[in-house]
């Protein structure tokens, strides 16, 4: 017979567990956690145990990603929310609102790019200076010349 306290005892998930039920590599899973955007505990075995939070907060940074949201935004927007408790449709609902804004601004830029492409296309990046997509109205000119933005 199971007591009270063993029903309420959160199942902590390996970190094979966790790539098993999310589909995310291993290797990400602990990119994830150096980066602060998922945490674990340590085990006596010093083996990393993390609960069941990460599974919906993993989710969610994949989705973000295919978003266009950065790893940094994603880490910015998850320090609003408590940690150890699986985000919710409303904290999604935060976060969406948040990175709606930024979304909007590179779907303008990436809308400007593929209208200018063309040009691009045509000038074959021979006049680097005049070239609207990678030096907009030659502004890197009082800069100096040659290859400015890679110093």
């Amino acid at each position: 017979m199971k007591t009270k306290q063993s029903l309420t005892t959160v199942k902590e998930l390996s970190v094979g567990g966790v790539a098993k039920r999310t589909g995310v590599a291993i290797s990400a899973i602990h990119f994830y956690e150096v980066k602060g955007l998922i945490t674990s505990r340590r085990n006596q075995g010093n083996q990393r145990r993390y609960t069941h939070d990460v599974l919906r907060r993993i989710a969610i940074i994949k989705v973000a990603q295919k978003m266009g949201v950065s790893l940094q935004e994603i880490a910015a927007a998850f320090k609003a929310l408590p940690r150890q408790r699986t985000p919710t449709k409303k904290d999604w609902d935060s976060l969406s609102r948040q990175w709606k804004e930024s979304l909007d601004v590179k779907i303008r830029l990436l809308t400007h790019l593929r209208d200018d492409l063309s040009e691009c296309i045509g000038c074959g990046c021979l006049s680097i200076d005049s070239c609207p997509l990678r030096n907009p109205d030659d502004v890197l000119s009082s800069k100096g010349s040659g290859p400015i933005l890679f110093q």
